[in-house]
């Protein structure tokens, strides 16, 4: 059923996003990959997929803070692969900081790249979506859509929005053929997640392993981090004809963190 499409995933070069990336090629999606990375590790990357499942992959450099050039990488993926049929708003930064203490230059990435990037991706999208009468936006989230957690202000603001991006176009679009999710991992070990320990370590003064056991997982009854792998899943399976009456949904992944 995916077989041909194309899905564009930003945030992609590693992590969930590249995850989602090779999920989709894995059932003959072709993709187009965008992050930041060592130029020769993403082009190792883009041409593992090539390999690996015999579609077509292609990268987009596109800065996440700048709307032109997000714009332009939906153009670039209709010109060189014909459509975009499944986006996945992935990108991300973090940082964890006491709100009165917060870098105001932190604020105003985390917000632009967590957020307002996936606004100007969508925008883009949608048009060549509702033209063929099928489309899927997958908005990746977080548990810190629906709760929210100590020193994570621009995260948490950020990631609450998507959850009401999310619900406004699934309405805007719901009778031309499109859905749109947004999927709320929690603690998956990533390099976002791993990347945090020491500013929570210096915020709550606490060891590295203090961290992973009472901060990250202790707000999972599982015990355990989420993988990469069934996030991923979950990307494919909002794109099946079986979810085709799932949109608007804000949907956890979370290993029992929201139930509580």
């Amino acid at each position: 059923m995916l077989k041909g499409k194309t899905a564009v995933v930003t945030g992609s070069t590693s992590g969930i996003g590249l995850g989602c990336a090779r999920a989709f090629a894995a059932e003959g999606v072709n993709v187009v990959i965008n992050g930041l990375g060592d130029a020769g590790e993403i082009e190792a990357t883009r041409a593992a997929i090539e390999t690996d499942f015999g579609v077509r992959c292609i990268y987009s450099p596109a800065n996440m803070l700048n709307g032109e050039e997000i714009a332009g990488m939906i153009e670039m993926a209709e010109k060189e692969l014909g459509s975009v049929d499944i986006l996945v708003n992935n990108a991300g930064i973090q940082h964890v900081s006491p709100v009165e203490d917060f870098p105001i230059n932190k604020w105003d990435a985390i917000i632009a790249i967590n957020l307002s990037s996936a606004f100007h991706a969508i925008r883009a999208a949608v048009p060549g979506m509702k033209k063929r009468g099928w489309g899927r936006i997958i908005n990746t989230a977080s548990a810190h859509a629906l709760v929210a957690s100590p020193y994570k202000s621009a995260y948490v603001a950020a990631k609450h929005g998507i959850a009401g991006l999310t619900k406004t176009v699934a309405l805007e679009v719901a009778e031309s053929g499109i859905t749109v999710n947004a999927i709320c991992p929690g603690y998956v070990w990533t390099p976002l997640v791993e990347a945090q320990i020491p500013d929570t370590m210096k915020a709550r003064n606490m060891t590295e392993e203090e961290v992973k056991r009472d901060v990250l997982l202790k707000a999972q009854p599982t015990k355990k981090f989420v993988s990469i792998e069934q996030v991923a899943g979950y990307a494919v399976f909002l794109c099946s004809d079986t979810a085709s009456s799932i949109t608007g949904s804000i949907l956890p992944i979370d290993g029992g963190w929201t139930a509580q």
